[in-house]
């Protein structure tokens, strides 16, 4: 690639500098783009192409392809929006012409002009033909084909034109699906857990042969008019005053070496139901090729509440006074992980200490049950009056019996664990907002192990990256009782009609309206 030549803006007449640093600005994010698009097409060449020792099976083959296409879709749709709008092209839509099957239900939707009056004044103009598109649409458990019908109208007493309806936006112009059938692939991938070959697979039964490589088309362009929304969805969630943090495996295929490496989707939640809080819930996934700290201090920059999360010694540079992008963070550690390091060792040995540290939370929790959903008032009242007592006697307890253990036990491990925590497992005594454990959090990705059994892993790092922002939408909808295909077709259909990025709240999982 040849060197950028740097250019003196302060040589150009002031009432041009600006025109030309939006044309510097469009240059350079264009060659970023090429960059990761070769980078995108000389990894799936390895993958067709490698050695005999790094091939892959016939499982590992379709995964990979299918995320690299995805993405190499999302980097070209970022192309396309990158170049001047005039005299834009689109690249090819992939399209199955004439292989939709005859028998599927045809819905006919008649676009007329608002009038037929001639704009000369001659009469009524008269129908001379018109243009016919169909496009796949999919609802649940059932196929059929959107044909769109656009008379055209010209006058016999005249010549001054044709009157036709402009064709309706569509996510994909001139592409194959409606916005209906896009959505329900991603909920399809990402909710339900099935590959976009297995999808294929089923598509296929129906007499209808779509390509894996046409639907990783498809998941890369909602992937990329989407990630606006998981972005807004991400400032959303970071505004408030405490969040839950976690983070799961996400085994990544690793072309080049022909076996798997494991990536991580790291969770940043919100739940405020326990308490009543206005804020409702939201959950974003965010895709890291390791477990670093340095990922959560990324993924956290200018949050500057509380955290609550597990004992993962990769966040502790989250509490410094060195802390990047914002200010040292107040951690609340969670209880269900000190209670389960005791579980550990009491279910393998049965040791009484372990049991005797198990009834002492037990405590805890009963108090928790009976403050549930109350106000943050009435709950910090109540863990002051009932459970610091109950704590402190606990932090008493611990010092005894660490005192008693051997550190290297495996007893003595677990104790030391909490002993090590245990300013992190005071703070929902101090705040009525605070959980005593991250439980929300965890709940919430259980979806993204049942993904990872069902599908094995992720084709790709990019791969991860937008399993991580669909799954962002699907399961914030899913927690805020709304049904993801709903939204996500709705959505959609929006981005496509041109909603404005002014009032990007409006797709939010949380403010979707079902129509009637």
């Amino acid at each position: 690639m040849p060197a950028t030549v740097a250019i003196d803006l302060s040589a150009i007449p002031a009432d041009q500098r600006d025109a030309v640093a939006a044309l510097l600005r469009e240059r350079d994010a264009l060659k970023e783009i090429n960059r990761r698009l070769e980078h995108l097409v000389a990894e799936l060449n390895h993958a067709v192409h490698g050695k005999r020792s790094e091939k892959l099976s016939e499982d590992e083959r379709q995964l990979a392809f299918e995320d690299l296409e995805t993405a190499i879709a999302e980097v070209e749709e970022s192309q396309d929006e990158q170049r001047p709008s005039e005299g834009r092209t689109r690249r090819p839509a992939r399209r199955n012409r004439g292989n939709l099957p005859k028998d599927l239900p045809r819905i006919e939707r008649l676009i007329e002009p608002d009038s037929l009056e001639c704009p000369c004044g001659c009469g009524v103009m008269h129908k001379i033909g018109e243009d016919r598109t169909e496009r796949l649409d999919i609802v649940p458990a059932q196929l059929r084909v959107i044909v769109t019908v656009r008379p055209k109208y010209a006058c016999r007493a005249c010549t001054d034109g044709v009157t036709q309806m402009p064709a309706p936006a569509h996510l994909i112009e001139g592409g194959l699906p409606t916005e209906g059938a896009i959505a329900h692939v991603l909920v399809a991938k990402y909710a339900d857990h099935l590959p976009l070959h297995r999808q294929n697979q089923i598509l296929a039964r129906s007499g209808v042969d779509i390509h894996r490589s046409t639907l990783a088309d498809w998941v890369g362009t909602a992937a990329f008019h989407l990630a606006p929304v998981v972005d807004r969805l991400a400032e959303h969630l970071k505004m408030s005053t405490k969040l839950f943090m976690d983070e799961t495996t996400a085994p990544v295929l690793d072309p080049g070496r022909g076996k798997t490496k494991t990536g991580y989707l790291w969770a940043l939640a919100r739940d405020d139901r326990a308490w009543g809080g206005d804020d409702p819930p939201g959950v974003v996934f965010f895709y890291a090729p390791d477990r670093r700290g340095e990922n959560a201090e990324k993924i956290l920059r200018g949050f500057d509440g509380s955290l609550q999360l597990d004992g993962y010694q990769g966040y502790n540079c989250l509490t410094r006074s060195s802390r990047k992008g914002g200010d040292p963070i107040r951690v609340a550690h969670c209880w269900a992980h000190a209670r389960r390091k005791l579980k550990e060792v009491f279910d393998r040995d049965g040791s009484e200490i372990a049991a005797e540290g198990l009834r002492r939370i037990a405590e805890f929790y009963r108090v928790e049950a009976d403050i549930r959903g109350t106000a943050p008032g009435q709950r910090l009242s109540a863990r002051q009056a009932r459970t610091a007592p109950l704590v402190a006697a606990f932090g008493q307890w611990l010092q005894e019996q660490r005192l008693q253990v051997s550190a290297k036990s495996h007893l003595g491990e677990k104790l030391a664990y909490i002993h090590r925590h245990w300013d992190g497992l005071q703070t929902f005594l101090h705040d009525g907002r605070v959980e005593i454990d991250s439980n929300s959090v965890e709940n919430l990705i259980r979806p993204i192990a049942l993904n990872r059994k069902n599908a094995l892993f992720a084709g790709h790092d990019e791969g991860g990256r937008t399993w991580g922002r669909i799954a962002s939408l699907i399961e914030t909808a899913k927690i805020n009782n709304v049904e993801p295909f709903a939204y996500l077709k709705t959505t959609l259909e929006a981005i496509a009609g041109g909603h404005p990025k002014s009032r990007i709240d409006e797709l939010l999982p949380w403010n979707f309206t079902p129509s009637s």
